[in-house]
């Protein structure tokens, strides 16, 4: 693809690209199906990432972690039109170059501006005049124009542009194709080359100023962690008065279309949704009152399940056996990044209680299998509502703690004789 990169009076100079893209990430859960994907609809893709071990994995076809219906994808691109990159200098080489680290927090709960500000200082000294370059994971609000400033700075005239993800984790292959594509850029040609890129997947765009872009993503998120904060709350409401929340739930939603997507109580984690709450309350001067309550709210709900544990077993929580079932942050999928299930096993472990964990996903020399735990612990805890313990075979006897109603009470079965 020949690419008009400079201008010296009224000559033009050409430049050819190895790339069309390269994702900075490029191995990492947003970096990767965004890669293949492109890779398939015929862009040249190229993917950096410093993970050694993962590049190892992906090199010969396979994915690094679960992602549905992505790996024959990978098979059929990788080494064809998907590529990857050995070091920063194929910037140099690529026409676009999609940014896909965000702006983490730190032990105190504060943005962590410096990674993404170190990363452009490092890419100075390989982009030029034309280059497009899009960020595409969350960042704290400002972090797009802050970037353009240091760019300009350096005088490098580039297109910039953010482009937020926002599929759903282990569903990429279906939702990069269907959902509409939020696009913003500081220059009409930034905004053209990235619909031209999201275009090849054929979505649908939504246009906005790149302030709107970046407040939509966090608002997406903080939004969806509010919302389980409120089921929470009710459940422990309800949990405290003796009612049994899942009929509740059944109750107000049941042929209620005005309630149909009020979430079912649960462990509420992950890496975005606690992380982009915290990033709203620092743009808004920690003055976010509804993300402080749902932090505090979600957060303690592992608390919670502990002290109505200890309320029920009484000083004999300390020697019983407890198991928790799903340690991933969420369903079906195998990540157990600030998974609150670990946080649920630490507390029981300060109590005295022997825990141990399972899960269907994620692999750990340390877990034990679910029929394990079934049959060696009075007490059962659902973590995450993975779709296999919908048929589990509770033994009579069993005390089980399932916020989700995975198991519900017509699945709470004696055991087979």
């Amino acid at each position: 693809m020949w690419k008009r990169v400079a201008t010296e009076g009224t000559r033009v100079k050409e430049k050819k690209y190895k790339y069309d893209v390269l994702v900075i990430g490029g191995l990492g859960h947003i970096g990767l199906p965004l890669g293949i994907l492109l890779a398939d609809a015929g862009l040249r893709v190229a993917l950096y990432d410093v993970d050694v071990k993962k590049r190892a994995v992906v090199e010969a076809g396979e994915m690094p972690f679960l992602e549905y219906d992505v790996e024959p994808i990978l098979r059929r691109v990788i080494g064809r039109t998907l590529h990857l990159a050995d070091s920063l200098e194929d910037v140099a080489v690529s026409d676009t170059v999609i940014i896909t680290i965000g702006t983490p927090v730190d032990e105190y709960l504060n943005p962590k501006m410096l990674p993404i500000l170190q990363l452009a200082e490092h890419l100075t000294r390989y982009l030029h005049d034309g280059h497009h370059v899009m960020l595409r994971s969350t960042v704290f609000p400002g972090t797009s124009q802050r970037l353009r400033e240091f760019f300009e700075g350096q005088g490098i005239k580039l297109d910039l542009s953010f482009c937020p993800e926002r599929i759903v984790q282990g569903r990429a292959v279906h939702e990069l194709g269907r959902l509409p594509q939020i696009i913003s850029g500081f220059t009409e040609s930034a905004v053209s080359r990235a619909e031209a890129l999201f275009g090849k997947l054929q979505v649908q765009m939504v246009k906005v100023s790149v302030q709107e872009a970046e407040l939509a993503k966090l608002f997406t998120n903080a939004w969806r962690y509010i919302q389980f904060a409120i089921a929470n709350q009710f459940y422990m409401m309800a949990t405290e008065h003796g009612a049994d929340f899942a009929r509740i739930h059944h109750a107000m939603t049941y042929g209620y279309e005005r309630a149909r997507d009020f979430p079912t109580p649960g462990l509420a984690a992950g890496p975005c949704l606690l992380k982009d709450t915290l990033q709203l309350s620092a743009f808004h001067q920690n003055s976010f009152q509804l993300g402080h309550a749902a932090m505090l709210i979600n957060e303690g709900l592992p608390n919670f399940i502990v002290e109505n544990l200890r309320k029920s077993h009484g000083p004999d929580l300390g020697k019983s056996r407890v198991g928790i079932l799903g340690m991933a942050f969420k369903a079906d999928i195998d990540d157990i990044r600030d998974s609150l299930s670990y946080k649920l096993a630490k507390i029981l472990k300060f109590y005295g209680a022997t825990v141990v964990c399972s899960d269907e996903y994620v692999k750990d020399p340390a877990f034990v299998s679910t029929e394990e735990i079934l049959a060696t612990c009075p007490t059962v805890i659902i973590g995450v509502p993975h779709s296999a313990y919908r048929r589990l075979r509770i033994p009579e006897g069993t005390a089980v703690v399932d916020l989700w109603n995975v198991v519900g009470p017509a699945r709470s079965l004696p055991e087979a004789e």
